[in-house]
């Protein structure tokens, strides 16, 4: 698109929010800005043209479209009156699907999507480590990375696009304000019951998931998982993925090395072990990576080759130290019960951290499921009491230990002083339970704000006190 949109307001200035009215204001639209605080960037929105609006309940009457950040909920009373006044309403990835610069040989640069529950990350990044092993310009982007709109519109000196493939991240905040996005390849890699508080029903998450598939010539799914095997069985052009033999049109796993029988006709990648990230789910999730760069024309050599040189991202499953024959693993990434059943099934005897915010998720059919392998439980913030209930239900004879967390003074968190402090005498408690052999695994199955600024600094905090044991 390479009209003028009217006059767009931005709703939200994070990450994304400034990035679009920076792309906005560069092309000349008129931007207005709505936020509840002061960001940093408003001066500088300000002096390039933008005008502040501040917080405001109601949707200016001469505004054309709103681009709202994901942390906006549907029912937010800016969007409800945008939505009453039948102004549009979309989110900073549609609004890059619509600015999108062409290659030279007319398109622009092809996406290939990728959303779940979990693993999304790990996946996107890998995505892109084999897509730039097969020789393409290409980069990870959306709810990893740079923003969407930076990308589909940075040129280079010559005026063409930096890059000429994009592994685009796609969380359901953002599907749920798409409505034109057409990847050249899409895969939900699962989907468990989360964010629900913010779509109002599982259902609707589901939906929002969904909604990567509509305008794909191609989709990509785990057979293994139930939800997202259902919505590729109804596209017309499915694949899946198995941990099993695979069988025609499926990438899997023969006598431990990954194998395509979608886009060849047997085609050897690598082994499994080859892989340097550990557990079944980073298998699948290696899987599907292969699957939307084989559909991108990788050749197997390459995606191989990728495979074999990626190591995952920070507080995913990351060894952080071995103090007395006991490996202390960072996955503070496993913010809700289907990614801390992932990660914990990589491990056969554990000593668990967990808790923080559940979100309204239910833990019980997590608890029973790991409680064979559980030689200890540590427990820290708000939720930690809906964990220690369950698990007297489900692992009564399992050590477990609570640590007061200061986490009843809002979910903007405590102080990052008493923060670090709290998870030092986490670390310590897990390091009592646990004997040489064991894992002390940090999946906390919960959000983190409760006690830290976010996921990354909840495993800062961790790697810190795990140094301090040695």
């Amino acid at each position: 698109m390479t009209g003028a949109l009217g006059r767009v307001l931005v709703a939200g200035l994070g990450v994304s929010g400034v990035a679009a009215a920076r792309v906005l204001l560069a092309r000349g639209d008129a931007v207005l800005l709505a936020d509840a605080g002061d960001p940093p960037a408003r001066a500088e929105l300000e002096a390039a043209g933008a005008v502040w609006l501040g917080a405001v309940g109601d949707c200016p009457d001469d505004v054309d479209l709103v681009v709202t950040s994901p942390g906006w909920r549907p029912d937010s009373p800016l969007l409800v009156s945008a939505h009453r006044a039948g102004v549009e309403v979309v989110g900073e990835p549609e609004l890059a699907w619509r600015l999108r610069a062409p290659l030279p040989g007319g398109d622009p640069a092809p996406w290939y999507a990728v959303t779940g529950t979990n693993g999304k990350t790990t996946t996107v990044t890998m995505l892109e480590a084999l897509l730039l092993a097969g020789g393409r310009r290409a980069v990870a982007a959306g709810n990893v990375g740079r923003p969407l709109v930076e990308v589909v519109t940075a040129v280079d000196a010559d005026g063409v696009p930096e890059f000429d493939a994009v592994a685009v991240e796609l969380s359901s905040f953002q599907l749920h304000w798409s409505s034109s996005i057409a990847p050249a390849a899409a895969a939900v890699l699962n989907v468990a019951d989360d964010h629900v508080d913010w779509h109002g029903s599982p259902q609707a998450y589901r939906e929002a998931k969904a909604k990567i598939l509509a305008r794909a010539p191609l989709a990509v799914g785990d057979a293994g998982d139930p939800v997202a095997a259902a919505l590729v069985a109804a596209h017309p052009h499915p694949v899946t993925v198995t941990l099993g033999e695979p069988a025609v049109g499926q990438l899997g796993v023969r006598d431990g090395v990954l194998v395509d029988r979608a886009f060849a006709a047997d085609d050897e990648l690598l082994p499994a072990s080859a892989l340097q990230v550990s557990g079944p789910h980073n298998v699948t999730n290696a899987l599907v990576a292969a699957a939307l760069a084989r559909a991108a024309g990788v050749p197997a050599a390459a995606v191989a080759a990728g495979l074999a040189g990626f190591r995952g991202g920070a507080h995913r499953n990351v060894l952080v130290a071995t103090v007395d024959g006991v490996d202390f693993v960072d996955d503070s990434k496993a913010t809700n019960p289907h990614a801390a059943g992932a990660s914990l099934t990589a491990y056969p005897r554990v000593v668990w951290i967990a808790g923080g915010l559940l979100k309204g998720a239910d833990v019980d059919e997590l608890v029973a499921a790991v409680a064979p392998r559980l030689a200890g439980v540590v427990l820290l913030g708000r939720d930690r009491g809906v964990l220690a209930r369950s698990l007297a239900r489900h692992a009564p004879s399992v050590p477990r230990s609570e640590v007061p967390s200061g986490d009843d003074v809002g979910v903007t968190g405590v102080t990052s002083g008493t923060a670090e402090a709290v998870m030092g005498e986490v670390v310590r408690a897990a390091a009592a339970l646990a004997r040489p052999g064991d894992t002390v695994l940090l999946a906390p199955a919960a959000a983190s704000m409760d006690v830290f600024t976010d996921y990354a600094h909840r495993g800062r905090a961790f790697a810190d006190a795990v140094r301090a044991l040695r």
